[in-house]
């Protein structure tokens, strides 16, 4: 696709006609069956049906999806129509059970859905996972209305397939302002820290997401895909449910923030994604993770609130040991 020109500070991820012929070698069709390190920290440019055949099997430690939900949504090439609900769990359980062959008896997977798709996606995911938790996050962009309650939520259900699993609680940590900080008898902070940048401490995650920003045009993370989620978002997930050098799949991958969310956090992955050009975005995202490892809103190893860049930029010096012994 030929590179457009943009408004002054539009940040929003592009490739050239040039760039496009290379990106697409990196590509994978199969048309085999195949070992898992044939498939490791690729882009796999196929529909999801015609690619599981050949996958092989218990390969992932984590997996993520964010499936089309049950509205009408045109993805560059496919187009996606709203359906009544008992179709829309038979779409929903045609690759979920296929997903199940793929996953490591200690493996966890993330499902994506919105306040339609919500409760059909936990119907069929409790036929084959056991389910930890559902997560709601606010989705801080979108419109209002005049006849409803604007739509600023989505729900991602935590599914595992055994009570063994990983979850790594220090590794996700928020860090946010005390708005009325309280002091012990001896007039010292409890349970947080003053610094130059302000008054903040460490908290356990929940599982409501109030920090999350959307990808918009300034950001260097954005694309042209739809429905892409922040890369912030895969961090939690990722760094919760994996472990370095793990594989974390992605069955719809979109532009890639999956993917290339475990490269920058020293997971592997694999990827499968059927719109090419949403594939040769993916990997140009991935060439560019080579060089900025960085994840907006993620720093010192720990989640900030949104609208806090100025004061992650004043805490240059990171975090001091005894910080991350407080907790809720």
């Amino acid at each position: 696709m030929q590179e457009k020109k943009t408004a002054p500070g539009n940040r929003t991820l592009t490739f050239s006609v040039e760039e496009e012929k290379r990106l697409l070698s990196n590509l994978l069709k199969l048309n085999e069956k195949v070992s898992p390190g044939y498939i490791l920290n690729k882009t796999i440019n196929q529909d999801f049906f015609d690619a599981v055949k050949y996958l092989p099997d218990k390969f992932a430690d984590l997996v993520f999806v964010d499936p089309p939900y049950n509205l009408y949504k045109e993805f560059n090439s496919m187009k996606f129509k709203q359906t009544d609900d008992e179709s829309y769990e038979e779409y929903l359980e045609s690759w979920l059970k296929e997903i199940v062959r793929l996953m490591k008896p200690e493996a966890s997977i993330y499902i994506c859905g919105d306040w339609r798709s919500s409760s059909a996606i936990y119907r069929v995911a409790k036929k084959y996972f056991q389910i930890q938790n559902r997560i709601t996050w606010e989705r801080e962009k979108g419109r209002g209305a005049k006849s409803n309650w604007k739509n600023c939520i989505e729900d991602i259900w935590f599914c595992t397939l055994s009570k063994n699993y990983t979850f790594n609680i220090e590794a996700v940590k928020l860090k946010k302002r005390v708005i009325a900080p309280y002091k012990d008898e001896n007039r010292k902070p409890k349970d947080w820290n003053e610094t130059a940048s302000g008054n903040y401490r460490i908290t356990h995650p929940s599982n409501i997401w109030t920090d999350i920003s959307i990808p918009f045009w300034s950001m260097p993370e954005n694309t042209s895909h739809p429905t892409q989620k922040p890369e912030k978002l895969l961090a939690k997930i990722i760094l919760a449910s994996s472990n370095p050098g793990d594989v974390v799949f992605d069955p719809f991958l979109g532009s890639g923030t999956t993917s290339v969310v475990a490269k920058k956090l020293k997971r592997n992955y694999v990827g499968i994604e059927m719109d090419t050009h949403f594939s040769c975005l993916a990997e140009k995202r991935l060439e560019l993770a080579e060089h900025d490892k960085s994840i907006q809103g993620y720093s010192a190893g720990v989640f900030w609130e949104r609208n806090t860049l100025a004061e992650q930029m004043k805490d240059k010096t990171g975090l001091t040991e005894n910080l991350f012994d407080l907790t809720d």
